[in-house]
Order: structure tokens, then sequence, then C-alpha cells
């Protein structure tokens, strides 16, 4: 097996392809160790020194460090983690996993239904390349709320990514929409 890494526009963040499906379909963020008990491949990727969050997307593991911590330490602990990790066969995640789904009835339904039609058709699939992700946590007298994941959670440019991007996006798109803003969860 071969994992292939790339960088992402967070330096602190590595994103990493082993070639194979890790999760299929869907993502599971674990912004911290205590938050892996449900998956053995983010467990076996914490226990790599400097390691502070793990992201499984559909073909990749996003891994952020510690400030401190050097990436020439840090990748080959990750990589064997991985590779011994899908040499054993376990999933990546154990048990059923939950789905975030949000829905919003009422008036705005069918503007929600526009934003999470844009968001899984036009940005999903682009951050999905920086190694995150993107969830909708709701909509209310214009503004959107969005949680960014992986890679994307703490990179400086995210910022820009919700206001030059997803904001001018789904503005552009939906005149019911005059703002993005995120959400911590």
């Amino acid at each position: 097996m071969f994992i292939q890494t790339e960088s992402t526009p967070n330096p602190a963040t590595l994103k990493f392809l082993p070639g194979q499906d890790v999760l299929g379909q869907g993502t599971a963020d674990f912004p911290d160790r205590d938050s892996a008990a449900s998956s053995p491949l983010a467990q076996a990727v914490f226990a790599a020194p400097g390691v502070t969050a793990v992201f499984l997307g559909a073909d990749f593991v996003t891994v952020t460090k510690d400030a401190s911590a050097d990436w020439s330490h840090v990748k080959p602990s990750v990589l064997g983690a991985i590779l011994e990790h899908f040499q054993s066969g376990r999933p990546a995640i154990e048990g059923e996993t939950e789905a975030a789904h949000v829905t919003q009835d009422g008036p705005d339904g069918e503007v929600v239904d526009q934003i999470k039609e844009l968001l899984d058709t036009r940005v999903r699939p682009a951050v999905a390349q920086d190694g995150g992700d993107i969830t909708f946590h709701g909509f209310d007298r214009g503004v959107v709320y969005l949680h960014m994941k992986g890679a994307c959670a703490g990179c400086p440019s995210s910022t820009m990514t919700l206001k030059m991007g997803i904001e001018n996006l789904l503005r552009h798109y939906i005149p019911e929409v005059t703002e993005v803003r995120p959400v911590a969860v």
C-alpha cells in the first residue's frame, strides 16, 4: 500500500490518501482524542505524537498537528498508523454512525433545500479537495450557519473561504441569503 500525502491551506494539517476507501460515504470529525472512541483508525492516528485532530473523509484522512510539533517527526508515525490500520482489516468506524441531518420546515424550507443543494454540489467537493468538509447548521433571517471541519477548521483562510467564496456563491443563487457565519460545535 502506498499512501500519498497532500498539503492543505492549513499549515498544521496534512491530507493522507491511502488509495482506497476510508469511509466510502460521509465524513467523521474527531477534534480531540476523547472523541475517537468509535474509530479504531482515528485512535491509531491519535497515538502518533503531536496529533491534535483527525478527520475521515470518503477516501482520505486529514490530520492536524500541534503547533510545536514538526511534520518531519509526526508524518512517519501517522503513515505507519494508517498503514497498520488498513492491513488489520478493521473498519474505520465501528458500530452505527450518526448522520448529521438538519431539517428546517416552515417558510424557509425551500430556501434551506436550495442552500443544501448548492453546498453538496458546489462547495463540499471543493472543500474536500483541501482535506475538509463543511456542514449546514441552520438558516435564520438571511443568515446561513455553517461548520467547517477537517483541514478547514482553524485554517487561516477559512474566514476568506466562508465570506468571499461560499457567501458570494449562496447570495448569487439565493437572494434570501444575506450572510454566512461559522459555528463551533
